[in-house]
């Protein structure tokens, strides 16, 4: 009888703390419940730990050392961890608004305008850093309706952190005179970009930081990928890359620092913006100047911010939503390069140009394509500041290449406008002229004093995009 009392008393202790568990577990709703505020139960999320349920990046000393250690554990509300590497890890938080939300068309813009080899070659994660439960249950909702695919596919994985993981938030340090509930904003927003940052490490050879209130240009994820092959091509040392000039919107990381990143982000989160440590992380690891690339790839498109609502209509002037590409091509000039402005720069997109000296008549830059292709539109576009503009020139298209020395050329060209105040802007070209270019040829038909910059060339072809200023 003794022994059975023994193992009734035993089954209720079991029943008890399990009991109790589920009570501590669930103690924000039942709050909620007990304050008259009505929800959605919040599904039983499934509870990761960081080192045996994820890829872990083995490349960081930070990692291999066992230094700093970052007491976190996520639990996981959408998607699944991709077993594989990617080349680009994405990350976002996001919190409650007191108007609106830009989660869900910041998501759409950046699947959108992602091809799907470039949507396999990503894994976006999104840590809804809120501890309101059912903004969260929401918030998931509408997730993983407007996202199955992409989660099903493990290209976007939806995090949590719990509240009792974040250290104080109050009477907290006010440097920079901020107000207190700026300080505990701000500094709740360095320890959410700490576990993101963290979570992200080894699943993507390279780390993306973005906000969750923005528009993205097409293919960035190319445009970023071929921005790192020049800079390892060129052996620059660098820690961070940035792809927009506001905030902590747009910059990359390598994925071995991202471990040392998060700690940094966390041992001083309550003394300055995210933005502002960020520029310190990057002094520390030697790169004293910042790598800025325009066009800028992202935008800011949110109205009110995070903080208390307030109107912010901060816009990024750089931002070029088409990042445009021209087809593959060699371009000569007989006219004089000014330093290293060859050009080619032209004709690749980014910030580049070619600059010569002051050109005379008959003088030529001449772009001939690696297929020969149906043009539709042409744009060019010379000077800079209002100075250096090609005041005389006619713009040609031409046909069967022919090689003459070290250049090639066309047999034959077709005048198809002539440049008015530097500039040239023609579309509907396949009408006029339906078959397939190898050539396209800017040849002055005036010498002037003035040196010479070709800005831009930019075309369209009947499988591209209309010819934009990229």
């Amino acid at each position: 009888m003794r022994l059975h009392l023994k193992k009734m008393n035993g089954l209720l202790a079991v029943l008890l703390l399990i009991g109790g568990l589920y009570f501590i577990s669930h103690s924000d709703v039942l709050l909620s419940v007990l304050q008259g505020q009505t929800m959605s139960p919040e599904p039983i999320p499934v509870e990761l730990t960081w080192q045996v349920e994820r890829l872990v990046n083995q490349d960081s000393w930070v990692e291999q050392g066992g230094y700093l250690p970052l007491n976190a554990s996520y639990q996981l509300l959408a998607g699944a961890p991709s077993t594989q590497q990617r080349f680009l890890s994405v990350g976002i938080s996001s919190v409650k608004r007191q108007k609106g939300s830009y989660l869900v068309p910041t998501l759409q813009s950046l699947f959108s305008q992602s091809s799907p080899e470039e949507r396999s070659s990503m894994v976006v994660v999104v840590l809804l850093a809120d501890f309101d439960v059912s903004w969260r249950v929401n918030t998931v909702r509408e997730i993983k309706t407007a996202f199955a695919s992409e989660l099903e596919q493990g290209q976007l994985v939806v995090l949590h952190v719990p509240w009792d993981l974040y250290p104080t938030l109050t009477g907290i340090k006010r440097n920079y005179n901020d107000p207190p509930d700026r300080v505990t904003f701000r500094s709740k927003q360095n320890l959410d970009y700490s576990f993101l940052i963290h979570y992200c490490a080894g699943l993507g050879r390279y780390y993306l930081q973005l906000e969750d209130d923005l528009s993205s240009a097409r293919s960035f994820l190319t445009t970023i990928k071929k921005r790192v092959g020049e800079q390892e091509a060129k052996g620059t040392v660098w820690a961070t890359l940035e792809f927009s000039n506001l905030g902590y919107i747009g910059k990359l990381y390598k994925s071995a620092h991202l471990p040392l990143l998060a700690r940094f982000l966390f041992i001083f989160y309550q003394e300055m913006p995210c933005d502002f440590l960020m520029t310190h992380f990057r002094e520390l690891l030697t790169q004293n100047k910042p790598i800025l690339f325009k066009p800028s790839l992202f935008q800011h498109m949110g109205t009110f911010s995070s903080f208390r609502g307030l109107q912010n209509k901060l816009k990024d002037k750089d931002f070029a939503e088409e990042f445009y590409a021209n087809p593959s091509a060699e371009v000569y000039s007989d006219m004089a390069t000014y330093q290293k402005n060859f050009p080619q720069l032209a004709w690749d997109a980014g910030e580049g140009h070619f600059w010569g000296h002051p050109p005379k008549t008959g003088n030529y830059l001449t772009v001939v394509f690696k297929d020969p292709a149906v043009v539709t539109g042409i744009f060019v576009e010379t000077g800079s500041g209002g100075k250096d503009v090609l005041k005389s020139a006619q713009v040609e298209i031409g046909h069967d290449v022919v090689t003459t020395g070290k250049e090639k050329s066309c047999k034959e060209f077709q005048s198809v406008g002539t440049l008015e105040n530097g500039r040239l802007e023609v579309e509907g070209m396949d009408k006029m002229y339906s078959s397939a270019s190898s050539c396209l040829r800017i040849q002055v038909t005036a010498g002037q004093k003035d040196w010479v910059i070709i800005m831009k060339i930019r075309i369209s072809t009947e499988q591209s995009k209309p010819a934009q200023q990229a």
